[in-house]
């Protein structure tokens, strides 16, 4: 353990059993809240999607998550990492479920026979019309969707394809230049045990593609619960590392399942 004079430090790779898949995320124990230029800017040294700020809250903890360049609402792979940090360093029990307060209001994590289950909201996508999307979207994704939607943070667009959506080559300089965090690219999957898969674009956020992206599950599950009639479904993003997300609908809850491994330990001067 570290120092009482320091701050501990983890790196893990979520939705993945193994090392160096997934998605990794810094998370940061703190015994109470830091000032944000500070987080900001450790975020930016770790260089990770996300890196988790923890702050213990009453019966659960305050959690916090940064980009590189900015602090996000919801990070589904950095909150399944932090509560595989909890659970893995002692500090709660196995039996026990946390609870994180965030911008997102209050996520929940257990422990399951899959791995970890996370209850965050569901984030369903709008449907946008050629007219309302922004200029030069199809442009830099280099793509024909046969549907685009955005919710509160992200749009999403359906290739007829799984093989289109794995050759994407987005224009990322582009997609900066629209502003919105991140684009959510999918269809239907013909792999064995996979009902859709995804990739993820963040560039304005610092992240030109994020390995796995929880949140962005939090619209996929419901889009792709309405299309293929029902509510447990498997999916993966198709980045370099790639990642699996199990995802059940409920309503205006989505269930998130994946794995979570420790990487590396260390500290910091508190």
């Amino acid at each position: 353990m570290p120092r009482s004079s320091e701050t501990p430090v983890f790196v893990v790779d979520a939705f993945t059993g193994e090392p160096f898949r997934g998605n990794p995320a810094g998370v940061v124990v703190l015994e109470r809240e830091k000032d944000q230029g500070w987080m900001q800017a450790f975020a930016a040294e770790m260089k990770h999607a996300e890196t988790a700020y923890l702050v213990p809250d009453g019966d659960g903890f305050h959690l916090r998550w940064f980009t590189p360049v900015n602090e996000v609402d919801l990070c589904g792979h950095a909150t399944l990492a932090s509560a595989h940090v909890l659970w893995e360093s002692g500090r709660l029990p196995l039996s026990s479920a946390t609870r994180f307060r965030t911008k997102s209001g209050t996520l929940t994590a257990r422990l399951v026979d899959g791995g970890i289950e996370m209850d965050f909201p569901a984030e369903p996508p709008v449907e946008v019309k050629p007219a309302d999307m922004p200029q030069g979207l199809l442009e830099a994704l280099k793509s024909k969707p046969t549907f685009v939607g955005k919710n509160r943070m992200d749009y999403l667009l359906e290739l007829e394809r799984e093989d289109a959506v794995r050759a994407l080559e987005p224009d990322f300089q582009r997609l900066a230049r629209i502003g919105t965090r991140g684009f959510i690219v999918t269809a239907r999957s013909h792999t064995p045990g996979i009902d859709f898969i995804s990739r993820f674009f963040a560039p304005a956020f610092g992240i030109d593609e994020d390995p796995v992206t929880g949140s962005a599950h939090c619209c996929l599950a419901p889009y792709w619960s309405a299309k293929l009639g029902k509510a447990e479904m498997v999916g993966y993003q198709a980045s370099t590392r790639g990642g699996t997300v199990g995802v059940i609908h409920r309503g205006d809850r989505v269930a998130l399942i994946g794995k979570a491994v420790t990487v590396l330990k260390g500290s910091i001067p508190a």
